[in-house]
């Protein structure tokens, strides 16, 4: 390992492999450092077609579709009584390859997409624990990480926090805020046996309302005939006066749940039980002097939509554009750098309207839909993850005229937030 790199990478997931794979691809030094060691398990298996584009410049679509991942190219809600909605089909809106995608195991997925950035030439190193980012004045200027034991000290032009929810950047430098109304507990497992639809719908995100207001279920049919199961609501609902048995607590809100109860009816559960916490938030800022943040390190959004993933895949490959155009100016300051930033905001923003709606009692998407037909493709897009095009956002006007929905927050411009704060 060397001392000095164009970039240095925090984090191995999604957001950094992407990263890290297109600012190889421009000839940049880069260095990943990520804490764990792949394959190792993560939650957010449900990916969005948007993501087609970002597969097919990172070289892995061909992989992809090789893959036993299971094909997804739908999205149905069921309500609290357990009836079905019509499912949301991507080809009804656009009959092409990039609308369909897929289900993915993501200790499989994301070490694939680790070992593509090697591939086309970031240096990698796992197991690598970094401490703090290294500040001169208010410019990034490299790491303190412990490998193998040692302390180390690397240097770099551009830091990029891809460090997942740890934010290394956004709590050093005290940057992050949580969305007050969107504060959930997640819990979770694996079953075989589930039932399934079948035909077109048979890979389809399930996504489950549970009777009790403000609460939900995933459903996302795996390889193998594995499924991915899980509860989310509010914790002082999940936890509150129900003992310390997560387990015995999924068992409870499945039974009590009838589109959830008749499909696991016959399934058997095969993992062991996950717990989660579903805080959303954001950073006040996505760059500074010498530094960006992109993934989960820049916001989190409920997981309702399934955007993670594409989130992270869209962000890493703009955020890695303006590091490049930054680097190749000899211009590593926070507004050269923070140009990709308003457009993933904005993407976020828009995901976010659509989870608000969700959680208002007073909404019901199949009954939206039978009112406004003529929005039934704008929902289906933003379900596509096609988020970054303004013409989506025409159907959140028809929705605030019945329902309270987010103001956006702007970014703050640099010098809000500095080095001193941590």
């Amino acid at each position: 390992m060397n001392t000095h790199y164009d970039v240095i990478i925090i984090g191995g997931g999604p957001s950094g492999a992407t990263a890290a794979t297109i600012l190889a691809d421009h000839g940049h030094k880069v260095l990943v450092l990520e804490r764990g060691k792949f394959p190792r398990h993560h939650i957010g298996e449900s990916l969005m077609p948007n993501t087609y584009w970002t597969f097919k410049r990172l070289g892995v679509l061909d992989k992809m579709k090789a893959s036993n991942f299971t094909v997804k190219e739908s999205v149905q809600f069921v309500s609290p009584s357990g009836k079905d909605s019509a499912p949301f089909f991507f080809p009804d809106w656009d009959p092409a390859e990039w609308t369909y995608t897929w289900q993915v195991e993501r200790a499989r997925f994301d070490h694939m997409m680790l070992d593509n950035a090697r591939e086309h030439g970031a240096e990698v190193t796992e197991q690598a624990n970094v401490r703090e980012v290294l500040f001169e004045g208010d410019r990034a200027v490299g790491v303190r990480a412990v490998i193998g034991g040692t302390a180390r000290e690397i240097r770099s032009k551009v830091v990029v926090d891809a460090s997942g929810q740890s934010g290394i950047i956004s709590r050093q430098l005290k940057l992050r805020y949580g969305d007050e109304k969107l504060k959930n507990a997640a819990i979770y497992s694996y079953y075989k046996g589930a039932l399934r639809d079948s035909g077109r719908n048979a890979g389809a995100t399930l996504v489950i309302a549970t009777p009790e207001p403000g609460g939900w279920f995933w459903f996302i049919p795996l390889s193998d005939g594995i499924t991915s199961i899980g509860v989310v609501a509010p914790p002082n609902y999940l936890y509150n006066g129900r003992g310390d048995d997560p387990g015995a607590i999924l068992d409870e809100e499945i039974a009590n749940c009838p589109g959830m109860a008749r499909r696991l009816e016959n399934a058997e559960r095969v993992a062991k039980i996950y717990t989660t916490a579903d805080f959303s938030y954001r950073s006040k800022r996505c760059s500074g002097d010498g530094w960006i943040l992109i993934g989960d390190a820049f916001g989190f959004l409920d997981p309702l939509y399934s955007s993670g993933v594409m989130l992270a895949l869209k962000s890493g490959e703009l955020g890695a554009d303006a590091v490049h155009e930054a680097l190749a100016a000899g211009d590593t300051s926070s507004a050269k750098l923070g140009t990709f930033g308003p457009a993933v905001a904005e993407g976020m923003q828009r995901i976010r309207m659509l989870v608000y709606a969700y959680y208002d009692p007073n909404f019901r998407m199949g009954a939206f839909v039978r009112e406004f037909p003529q929005y039934k493709n704008h929902i289906t897009r933003i379900l596509i993850g096609d988020v970054f095009n303004d013409e989506v956002a025409e159907v959140f006007g028809v929705m605030k005229d019945r329902i309270a929905l987010p103001e956006s927050i702007a970014l703050e411009a640099a010098g809000a937030g500095s080095a001193a704060a941590g």
